[in-house]
């Protein structure tokens, strides 16, 4: 029988995983940490009983994908729950902007600037379901829908902060570039705009939501079917040779570029080697977990109502900002993610008291503690928060690195997002998940197509295991 050895139980090992079980591969499972998951662990970080999601808590971009057409995790235990507004854009004095899933209730709501919102997102959210037949692979493919890819990729390729000049007023200007920060990119950048236009166009076709229970879920779904599979799963063992996984027929790696030079070592081709110590990673994140007693009062209304929250003030701040900590500045005021993941599924709220989800964008490597800035750009925009806070959890850029050996520098999307990692990631190559000898594979956030719990990168690179298997 044909085995494989999967090192790494992210979202991307898993999906790599299921696979090949599916194809008849005796399939192991090995994983560093002590609980499987990666970017999809849930835990009780701060009470009892009150479950957080330790990465990654909003999946716009694993709802309807090859992976999850072909094994369907509903039927394992996941169920997708949606706020009724997907990301929302508080500013100060109690304005703002919101992004409902529907395209039109968006615009209609951003008033002066709904017919340029309709024109930036409108076309590219009706052929979205096409356009991700196409960007959820290598950028080098002969694409199936080239009109519609291109439509996209103009927008994505221009910078951020041209983008969010097409709109005029405030309003229209936070909340693109709000979505835009998820780049992790200075917003002057080329194809700064590609996350944004991205996940903005997924919210509107798709909704940003939450898995039921808690971002582990979509762990447990791939493990029930592994499990029927009969494969197997060893955790807190960390591979560091080839050598320790000698006689297996494929190797799938869900580790960062430089982790797998380590793990093949001379084995790997000096150039491949070479290009993956070249490999950049982008800015990192603190994160901090909350307890809140009531929820958060956000004096902008449909915040209140909003799975995702994107903090920073004006578009023009935002810039400022992202600029600095790309340079290696920390901001006063930092661009920060909340998730009110118990606003799309309510089961995760306890006796009236919620899970509260935070990141701060910051400079790789960070070593301060961005907890204050945290919390006062909270309060700035929902004063009394916090009066409301009964539990903390900090997990500082280090211990971000610590909890996930991808995370380099609190690097959470495992690779910065500059125009040429976007299309070149991890490095130019027709099939970039090879590695250069038969059998191995690279199967992490740093390939195609990229950062997000949609397991299409590990789905991706077992097909190219087993096409060569094939040959």
């Amino acid at each position: 029988m044909t085995t494989a050895v999967v090192v790494g139980s992210g979202p991307n090992g898993l999906a790599a995983a299921v696979t090949l079980a599916s194809e008849g591969i005796d399939v192991r499972v090995v994983e560093a940490t002590d609980t499987i998951g990666g970017g999809v662990r849930s835990a009780e970080l701060t009470l009892p009983g009150l479950i957080h999601d330790e990465c990654s808590g909003f999946h716009p971009l694993a709802v309807d994908t090859p992976f999850s057409r072909r094994f369907d995790l509903s039927r394992h235990g996941l169920t997708w729950k949606w706020p009724e507004i997907q990301y929302a854009h508080p500013l100060d004095h109690g304005g703002g902007a919101a992004a409902w899933q529907s395209v039109d209730r968006t615009a209609e709501a951003l008033g002066t600037d709904g017919r340029r919102w309709n024109a930036l997102f409108g076309s590219v959210t009706r052929q979205f379901e096409d356009v991700v037949v196409d960007f959820l692979q290598p950028m080098l493919h002969v694409p199936r829908h080239p009109m519609k890819l291109a439509g996209f990729g103009l927008r994505a390729l221009s910078p951020a902060a041209l983008v969010s000049r097409l709109l005029c007023t405030d309003e229209g200007r936070a909340l693109f570039a709000g979505v835009a920060a998820h780049a992790f990119r200075p917003f002057d950048k080329l194809a700064s705009s590609a996350i944004g236009i991205a996940l903005g166009s997924a919210a509107h076709r798709y909704g940003w939501p939450v898995a039921e229970g808690g971002s582990s879920s979509i762990a447990r779904a791939m493990v029930s079917i592994l499990d029927g599979f009969g494969a197997k799963i060893e955790t807190g063992h960390t591979v560091r040779s080839l050598a320790e996984l000698s006689g297996v027929d494929i190797v799938m790696l869900d580790v960062a570029p430089r982790a797998a030079v380590d793990i093949v070592g001379d084995a790997m081709p000096q150039g491949i080697a070479r290009a993956f110590r070249r490999y950049k990673h982008g800015p990192g994140s603190f994160k901090v977990e909350f307890a809140i007693e009531g929820g958060v009062p956000w004096t902008h209304e449909p915040s209140r109502s909003a799975g995702t929250i994107h903090l920073g003030g004006t578009a023009a701040e935002i810039v400022a900002n992202e600029r600095d900590v790309h340079r290696g500045i920390m901001p006063e005021r930092p661009f920060v993610l909340v998730g009110q993941q118990s606003v799309a599924d309510p089961s995760r709220a306890i006796g009236g008291v919620h899970p509260l989800y935070s990141y701060a964008h910051v400079p790789a490597g960070y070593t301060g503690d961005a907890t204050e800035a945290i919390e006062s750009q909270i309060e700035r925009f929902a004063p009394g928060f916090r009066e409301r806070i009964v539990g903390r959890h900090v997990r500082s850029v280090r211990a971000m690195e610590d909890h996930n050996a991808n995370y380099i520098g609190g690097d959470v999307v495992t690779g910065a997002n500059s125009a040429f990692q976007l299309v070149f990631r991890p490095r130019p190559a027709i099939d970039p998940y090879k590695l250069g000898l038969p059998g191995v594979f690279l199967c992490s956030a740093a390939t195609p197509p990229g950062a997000g719990a949609h397991g299409m990168c590990g789905y991706n690179a077992a097909l190219s295991a087993l096409s060569e298997l094939r040959r």
